[in-house]
């Protein structure tokens, strides 16, 4: 190699490159010719559902990478036929070989005006049981929680939303479970409200700003003494917008602060101070004139005893753990839970 190299002034990597494609180019001239084989389609399955479900294609951007790849059949409508054949041959119901506690998150979801019921497993989020309904009844709801038993499902509690049908189909079918108010979905009218106001109040301190500046552009005293009182006016409303947004503002980070499982020095929120703030806190926000607010805090003081089931069960955590290990220990395990919980929640970026 390196005689070569020298004689014909190349770099020996150069010669090896040139070595390597006649190597291969003879094989193929040489080998007896390989039939082509069409992949069979246990192959061509796994590819269907990685890119349909991981990848998040479309039937139509699928239906090109098959024409890409020049396989069969790749048309839109068949490709849409195998899917749909495929999700009827898939039981709706997860089946376990022993029993298995889980504590379960239940929501309605509307596909063309047709509801689809989901239950899912909380801390694995495995889908437990989907199917597609005519209605939202309580007898509805009542069939798959009853099917959950049946697949060796022990139904530690469940959170959902304030379906009238989900909550009584839970209830009639699993009387011993409790039950646990989504926060997400019972303040969710609230807190949009609280946006709508902080809204008005930007609204209003751009008013402002527009008639100073109007004021500031008169070119006498005549003209500047009419747009005084328009500009009094504005900063008057300006004031009574930001004032009721800063009380808006401070009572929602407080509220929200409230249904953190810990404080932010990491000590556990207890029920009876749960049950001692809550109701203050949306006394105070009543407070605030508005309108709109005592009527959304109405659902909220009606269901307020379902509040405070995750902290029933914190607490009964907590004293569990206190029998196996010291409070040192446990405490330090409730700070680096706390403090995970909140970074997940902020999805920020993670810095090494």
């Amino acid at each position: 190699m390196t005689q070569i190299a020298q004689e014909y002034h190349i770099s020996r990597t150069f010669l090896s490159q040139l070595s390597w494609a006649a190597k291969h180019h003879l094989e193929d001239l040489l080998s007896d010719p390989q039939p082509l084989v069409e992949p069979p389609d246990v192959l061509r399955e796994p590819w269907i559902f990685l890119w349909r479900l991981e990848g998040k294609c479309s039937i139509p951007s699928l239906s090109s990478i098959f024409k890409h790849c020049d396989y069969q059949p790749n048309s839109v409508g068949s490709l849409r036929e195998y899917l749909r054949d495929s999700g009827r041959g898939v039981p709706s119901t997860l089946s376990m070989p022993h029993k298995q506690v889980v504590f379960s998150l239940s929501a309605e979801l509307l596909a063309i005006r047709a509801p689809i019921l989901v239950t899912i497993d909380a801390q694995s989020t495995a889908i437990l049981k989907i199917e597609l309904a005519a209605e939202r009844s309580a007898n509805t709801w009542e069939t798959p929680f009853q099917d959950l038993g049946a697949h060796r499902f022990h139904r530690l509690g469940m959170a959902s939303d304030r379906g009238v049908g989900l909550q009584a189909g839970y209830q009639a079918a699993w009387q011993e479970g409790f039950w646990v108010c989504d926060p997400f979905h019972a303040f969710q009218d609230l807190f949009h409200r609280c946006h709508q106001l902080e809204s008005k109040a930007y609204a209003a301190l751009g008013k402002e700003s527009k008639a100073a500046e109007t004021c500031a552009n008169a070119q006498s005293e005549a003209n500047l003494h009419k747009r005084l009182e328009p500009y009094a006016q504005t900063r008057q409303a300006c004031e009574h917008a930001i004032e009721r947004d800063d009380q808006r503002d401070l009572l929602r980070g407080m509220l929200s602060e409230t249904f953190h499982l810990c404080s932010d020095v990491g000590r556990l929120h207890t029920v009876a101070g749960v049950r001692a703030d809550l109701p203050l806190l949306l006394s105070l926000m009543e407070a605030i004139e508005d309108e709109k607010l005592p009527k959304l805090l109405k659902p909220i003081r009606a269901h307020i005893d379902a509040i405070f089931v995750p902290f029933r069960q914190v607490e009964l955590i907590h004293a569990a753990l206190l029998d196996r290990m010291p409070e040192q220990i446990v405490e330090a395990c409730v700070r680096s839970w706390h403090h995970d919980h909140l970074s997940y929640q902020s999805h920020g970026k993670k810095k090494p």
